[in-house]
C-alpha cells in the first residue's frame, strides 16, 4: 500500500465530509431503528414480556462485544487494493441490513419460546454484522486526517447523519405504531426500503471516504494489539466514559416512546419528543468544532455532560399535563447527547495516534472495538435497566393505560437514569489526561519517526512511555 505522509495529505473537500456522514446515516437505518423500536416491538408485536426482553439485551450485546473485538482483529489483518476499511462497506453492509428485516420479521404462528430463541438468534446476528461495518467505518476516519479540526469536523458529519435518520425514523415509525392495522406487516415493508437506501448510501461513502493517510503497518499480533490498549490510558477513560454515558442514552432511546404514550398521553407527542431533541443535537454537532477550536474536547465533553444531567431531572419531573416542559428537557438531553456523541469519535481518533507513540504499534481495529466494546455493555445495560425497570414498574404489554407504578418507572428509565449515570462519566473524563497540545506533539513524534528523521526512534518511543 502506497505510503504518504500525512504532511503532505491535502485537506479534505466536503464532498469527503459528505461521503463520510452518509456512511453513518446508513448504519443508523439499522442500528437506530432496532434502538429506538426494537423492544416496542418484543413486548406490543411479538408479546415477549418487557423484563424478559431486558434479559436477551443484556446477554446479546454485552456477547456481542466479544464479537466486536474478533471484528477488530479481522479488520487489523485486512489489506486490500481499495484499503483497510472502505472494502467492509461494501461486503458486509448488505448482511446488516438484510437482518435488519429478519430482526423486525418474527414468523407469526410460533410459539412463546420458539419466538424467543428466534429472536436471541436474529438479534445476535444482527449485532455482529453492525460490528464489522461500524468497526472499520469508525477506524476510517484516522487514514482519512490526522488533523484534529478535520477529524472535530468529520465526527460532525457523523452525528449530523445520526440525528437526521433518528428523526426520519420517528417520522416514519412512529405514525405506523399509532395507526397501523397490520403493524408486523408495516415494519417488514420498512425495513425492506431501508434496505436499498442504506446500500445507496454505502457506495456513496466507499466511493468518496478515501483512505489518505495511508502507511505499511505490519500486520499487529493479538499479544501487540493487547499491549497497545493495555497501555492506552486516554482509550480506557474514554471508553469507560463512553459506557456509563451510553446507559443512559439507551435507556431513555429504549422508553421515549412509551414517554409519550403513558406519561404524556399521546403517541403522537413522540414525533414532537424525537424532533426536539435531535434540534438540540444538530445544534451541538454545529458548536462543537468551534467550542473544541477554543477549549478543546475533553472540557466540551464535560460541559456536555452536565447538560445532559440537567436535561434528565427535567425530564424525569416534568408533569405530564404539561408537555412543553417535557419537550424542553428532550431538547436540553438532545444538546448533552449530540455533544458527547460527537466528541466521542473525535476523542477516539486521537487515542489510535496516541497508541501507536506509546507502544510503537499502530492498532486502529483493537482501538475501536475496544470502544465499541464498552459501548455495548452500556448499550446493554441501559436498553436491559430500562426494559427491567417498566417491567418491574408493572407495565401491561399493549395495554391503553397504565397504573401509576408504571408510569413513574417509565419517568425514572427516560429521566432519572441518564443523568445518574453521566455523572461518574463526568468524573472519569474529568481526568482524560490527551489534550490538544499533546495530541499535536504526538503527531510530529510519529512523523519524525516515519521520515527517519528520529536519530534513535527506541529512545523516543521510550521517551514517550515515560513521558505518558
Amino acid at each position: 500500500m502506497t505510503t504518504r505522509p500525512a504532511d503532505q495529505v491535502p485537506k479534505l473537500r466536503t464532498v469527503q465530509y459528505i461521503g463520510y456522514g452518509a456512511g453513518d446515516f446508513a448504519n443508523n437505518l439499522a442500528f437506530s431503528m432496532a434502538s429506538m423500536f426494537l423492544l416496542l416491538y418484543y413486548t406490543d408485536v411479538v408479546g415477549i414480556s418487557a423484563t424478559t426482553a431486558g434479559t436477551l439485551f443484556l446477554i446479546v450485546r454485552a456477547w456481542d462485544g466479544i464479537g466486536d473485538v474478533i471484528a477488530g482483529r479481522i479488520v487489523d489483518r485486512t489489506s486490500t487494493r481499495w484499503g483497510r476499511y472502505r472494502p467492509y462497506l461494501l461486503f458486509a453492509s448488505a448482511p446488516l441490513l438484510l437482518l435488519l428485516v429478519v430482526l423486525f420479521s418474527v414468523p407469526g404462528g410460533l410459539s412463546q419460546g420458539s419466538a424467543l430463541v428466534y429472536a436471541y438468534l436474529s438479534y445476535a446476528l444482527f449485532s455482529f454484522a453492525y460490528g464489522l461495518v461500524n468497526i472499520p467505518y469508525g477506524s476510517l476516519a484516522t487514514a482519512m486526517t490526522q488533523d484534529p479540526d478535520e477529524r472535530s469536523r468529520l465526527s460532525s458529519a457523523r452525528a449530523l447523519a445520526t440525528n437526521l435518520v433518528i428523526l426520519l425514523l420517528a417520522v416514519v415509525v412512529s405514525p405506523q405504531i399509532a395507526n397501523s392495522d397490520d403493524l408486523q406487516r408495516s415494519l417488514t415493508i420498512t425495513t425492506l426500503g431501508l434496505v436499498v437506501i442504506g446500500m445507496a448510501l454505502y457506495a456513496f461513502t466507499f466511493s468518496t471516504a478515501k483512505e489518505r493517510v495511508q502507511r505499511e503497518v505490519e500486520k499487529v499480533s493479538l499479544r501487540q494489539a493487547w499491549d497497545t490498549v493495555k497501555q492506552n490510558k486516554p482509550l480506557l477513560r474514554l471508553g469507560l466514559s463512553s459506557m456509563l454515558f451510553l446507559c443512559g442514552m439507551f435507556a431513555l432511546e429504549t422508553t421515549a416512546i412509551y414517554y409519550a404514550r403513558y406519561v404524556l398521553d399521546n403517541a403522537g407527542l413522540y414525533i414532537v419528543l424525537v424532533a426536539v431533541q435531535v434540534v438540540g443535537m444538530l445544534l451541538a454537532t454545529l458548536v462543537i468544532p468551534t467550542a473544541v477550536s477554543r477549549i478543546g474536547k475533553r472540557t466540551s465533553y464535560l460541559a456536555g455532560g452536565t447538560i445532559t444531567v440537567l436535561g434528565g431531572v427535567l425530564t424525569a419531573l416534568a408533569p405530564g399535563s404539561v408537555p412543553a416542559i417535557a419537550f424542553v428537557g428532550f431538547g436540553i438531553l438532545g444538546i448533552g447527547i449530540g455533544a458527547i456523541n460527537t466528541l466521542i469519535w473525535a476523542l477516539v481518533a486521537d487515542t489510535v495516534e496516541y497508541g501507536e507513540w506509546k507502544t510503537g504499534v499502530r492498532a486502529e481495529g483493537a482501538t475501536y472495538s475496544v470502544l465499541s466494546l464498552s459501548r455495548k455493555f452500556g448499550q446493554a445495560i441501559g436498553a436491559a435497566a430500562a426494559a427491567y425497570i417498566i417491567g418491574l414498574g408493572g407495565y401491561v404489554s399493549g395495554a391503553a393505560t397504565q397504573g401509576d407504578s408504571a408510569v413513574t418507572a417509565i419517568r425514572i428509565a427516560a429521566g432519572a437514569v441518564p443523568a445518574l449515570v453521566t455523572i461518574p462519566a463526568i468524573a472519569v473524563m474529568a481526568t482524560y489526561p490527551l489534550t490538544e497540545k499533546k495530541f499535536r506533539r504526538i503527531v510530529a513524534d510519529i512523523a519524525q519517526r516515519q521520515a527517519g528523521s528520529d536519530p534513535d526512534s527506541r529512545t523516543l518511543r521510550r521517551t514517550g512511555r515515560q513521558q505518558s
